[in-house]
């Protein structure tokens, strides 16, 4: 492997372009036009690059772990491909670049929000929670939760209730997203010692909490068009996918293939990537802002 593929794959990139991805979400629901181009750009590359450097952290900090692992072994630590200096300069650097770039051209709002997810997921999530409970991914859900509201902030200076209810949507598919891997990779899970539900609960706990969450992200799902968010395009689309997604989730307990949790796993980007594309959708569809609201009091900021 390359230097530039090391430190690529340090990154996270596909999770980082998801990330990225909600986040441009984000901005594009903020307003009712196309926000500032000025804005977009480098809020979605200051969001981007802090992103990937709390990614290198993570990798940092679990190394040990990973060089256990039979899915993270090859990774470049544990491979030898990297060493721990390289990863936290490389990982520092980004994050001071990404604080300027939010600091200096998109505004402090922002950059304070993404580094308290940046510290929210490289510390408070890798270091403490992921190594003493079973509910780690749901507490620490919130720092992955936040790059929408992290881009609605970037081109309106502040933080309404419609950017806190984007944030709850990937809170609460965060869980079920990720447990399904965690039934898929248990075995993996137990050996590095890392308390995921299914190692200390079991699978069928976790496939009862897998169901219980779908449910909730279901009912979350229909709270766009609830509130007059968004229109009846997304609620067929969320009601479309929140059903499909429910569906793996009644047949983890009533099936003996071992891949489902995988292919539930696979689903659940799909289901986030299609669900946010669908609020583009509908964002934009004609006659969407013929009957505009009214414009919500900021939570922060403004």
């Amino acid at each position: 492997m390359s230097c530039f593929s090391s430190y690529l794959e340090l990154c996270k990139p596909r999770v980082v372009l998801l990330i990225v991805f909600t986040a441009l979400v984000g901005m594009l629901l903020a307003v009712p036009g196309w926000p500032p181009l000025d804005k977009l750009f480098y809020g979605l590359l200051g969001i981007g690059l802090a992103a990937g450097a709390a990614a290198a952290i993570n990798h940092w900090a679990d190394q040990k772990a990973d060089a256990i692992m039979l899915r993270t072994q090859h990774r470049p630590l544990p491979s030898g491909e990297l060493r721990d200096h390289h990863v936290l300069v490389f990982a520092l650097l980004m994050t001071v670049v990404a604080m300027g770039i939010l600091v200096w051209k998109v505004n402090v709002l922002t950059a304070v929000l993404t580094f308290a997810s940046l510290i929210g997921y490289a510390f408070i999530y890798t270091f403490f929670l992921k190594r003493i409970t079973p509910q780690n991914i749901v507490i620490g859900g919130a720092a992955g939760a936040a790059p929408p509201v992290l881009g609605w902030a970037a081109v309106t200076g502040q933080v309404t209730p419609d950017a806190l209810l984007l944030f709850l949507l990937i809170f609460s598919w965060t869980p079920p997203h990720f447990w399904a891997l965690a039934i898929y990779r248990k075995d993996d899970y137990a050996k590095a010692g890392i308390p995921m539900l299914p190692v200390t609960h079991g699978v069928k706990v976790t496939q009862l909490h897998i169901l219980l969450y779908t449910i909730v992200l279901l009912l979350v799902s229909i709270l766009p068009y609830l509130t007059g968010m968004s229109g009846l395009i997304y609620l067929a689309g969320a009601v479309v996918l929140g059903i499909w997604f429910l569906a793996y989730a009644i047949r983890l307990p009533r099936s003996d293939d071992p891949l489902l949790p995988w292919k539930m796993f696979k689903f659940s980007i799909w289901y986030l990537m299609l669900l946010f594309a669908i609020l583009l959708v509908d964002h934009y569809a004609p006659g969407h802002h013929l009957n505009p609201r009214v414009p919500q009091a900021p939570l922060f900021g403004g």
